[in-house]
């Protein structure tokens, strides 16, 4: 039986007064893409931090690779990459320069050459690091994590500040991993990103594991929970708008001029929602009927307030 690339049971961890994981389980395959998500201070980072040994829990019982990270982080991160979100390079470093030190700490390190031209980084190989934009940053950081040709890859917000090209490209460049064998637990606040990419998802909020399935089971909905969605103005009655509808559907406004109408969409609910806004003066666009989304489902296990 094959180890997985990841294990933990019963995680805690506290930081004085403030409790960032309160019990966390998760498994993850190896050679699987896991997508951990959760809004700012649900205990991402302090996940990532545990299971690549920059700290220790207070309690439960962490294991990558089949290794303790707290106890033999030199061995384990000899077999794992990590792109943290910041980067982490120094700011004067000329990118050609920073990946060849990194490749020059690995035993079999991919070509840094070969690893620029794939990551679009080759007419900034002389750039120093605080003069290359966000996006080409993001790019040396993932080159600097996949150079020693590791078995387990954590990244963090990988795509941040990437145009569409680039973004597509590290999807890619995921998936390739995925097919090499080589696990990918990835952080994200794109749920599109963790959706295209990720074979399991976990969402975590306060601490604890919220839901965890595929995204097609997350997404997965029964027959009453069904959504339609329109664009009209702002501040529409949505009180007005649910007493026209059957009992127990919802609707809700959820960013400015953008509506959610919840429960078992049929040609009559259809019927209702147009009519209803054309006795009230509203011109109702992009109107769509379709299965929740991985957004959809996070906000609605997370809430919808925002975080620092």
């Amino acid at each position: 039986m094959t180890e997985p690339a990841l294990q933990i049971e019963n995680l805690v961890k506290t930081y004085g007064a403030t409790t960032a994981l309160a019990g966390i389980d998760l498994h993850m395959p190896a050679g699987c893409v896991l997508a951990l998500l959760g809004p700012n201070g649900a205990g991402k980072t302090t996940t990532v931090e545990l299971c690549t040994g920059f700290g220790t829990p207070d309690s439960g019982r962490v294991r990558v690779l089949g290794m303790d990270p707290a106890t033999a982080s030199g061995k384990l991160r000899e077999r794992i990459g990590v792109m943290p979100q910041g980067g982490g390079a120094y700011p004067g470093v000329l990118a050609a320069e920073m990946l060849r030190l990194v490749a020059a700490t690995a035993r079999h390190p991919l070509d840094p050459e070969w690893l620029l031209r794939v990551l679009g980084l080759d007419a900034a190989r002389r750039t120093p690091y605080k003069r290359l934009s966000g996006g080409q940053q993001q790019r040396l950081s993932l080159a600097c994590a996949l150079v020693s040709r590791p078995e387990l890859v954590f990244l963090d917000e990988p795509t941040a500040g990437m145009d569409p090209q680039a973004r597509h490209l590290v999807w890619e460049l995921v998936r390739a991993l995925r097919a090499d064998g080589v696990g990918v637990l990835l952080t994200t606040h794109l749920m599109e990103e963790a959706e295209a990419l990720a074979d399991e998802v976990v969402i975590v909020d306060h601490g604890t594991v919220v839901a965890a399935g595929t995204p097609g089971e997350l997404t997965a909905a029964a027959p009453d929970t069904q959504q339609l969605t329109f664009r009209a103005r702002t501040g529409l009655d949505l009180d007005l708008l649910t007493a026209a509808l059957p009992e127990g559907y919802t609707a809700d406004e959820t960013k400015p001029g953008a509506y959610l109408v919840c429960g078992a969409i049929d040609p009559q609910v259809v019927s209702t929602v147009t009519a209803w806004c054309a006795q009230h003066g509203v011109l109702a666009e992009e109107l769509q009927v379709g299965k929740r989304t991985l957004e959809d489902v996070f906000l609605e296990l997370t809430g919808r307030e925002l975080r620092s």
